[in-house]
């Protein structure tokens, strides 16, 4: 019974590593493209792609506190105070538990992140892109990729 509780520990660590993932700047592009994320909203492939970048660096375990207590989940940062349920009140607009942010599957991610940009406020929801992705020449987000 001594060496089963390290050996499942490691197992749990392993399983939780595998469900996670860091994407390649031309493998999420390919991805979000197959799920119509190029034109969306009048949003080019670059603009994503360049968002999920500032937002998470591609990575689907993404999560940052902020000071209003909410956090923001997942590789495109999506915030528990509006649109997914974490462990504080939340809209919950996407009708999605935040951690299911947290995983390499990220076509929930893709649904939410449409139900953003489809609200008025559209990309400018996300504080990085405006910063670092808006007016701003994003050809180098998707020069390279194939699809």
């Amino acid at each position: 019974m001594r060496t089963l509780l390290p050996k499942t520990f490691l197992l749990a660590c392993i399983v939780a590593t595998i469900q996670a993932k860091i994407f390649g700047r031309c493998e999420l592009a390919r991805v979000l493209k197959d799920h119509g994320m190029d034109g969306f909203r009048g949003y080019s492939l670059a603009n994503w792609v360049c968002m999920a970048f500032f937002e998470s660096g591609f990575d689907t375990k993404a999560i940052e506190k902020n000071e209003d207590q909410s956090q923001d989940f997942g590789i495109f940062q999506i915030s528990s105070d509006w649109w997914c349920k974490a462990d504080i009140p939340s809209e919950n607009l996407c009708y999605i538990s935040c951690n299911e942010l947290l995983n390499s599957n990220i076509e929930d991610d893709i649904l939410c992140a449409k139900r953003i940009a489809a609200d008025p406020q559209g990309m400018e929801a996300w504080d990085k892109w405006k910063t670092h992705c808006q007016h701003k020449d994003l050809k180098k987000w998707v020069n390279g990729c194939t699809f």
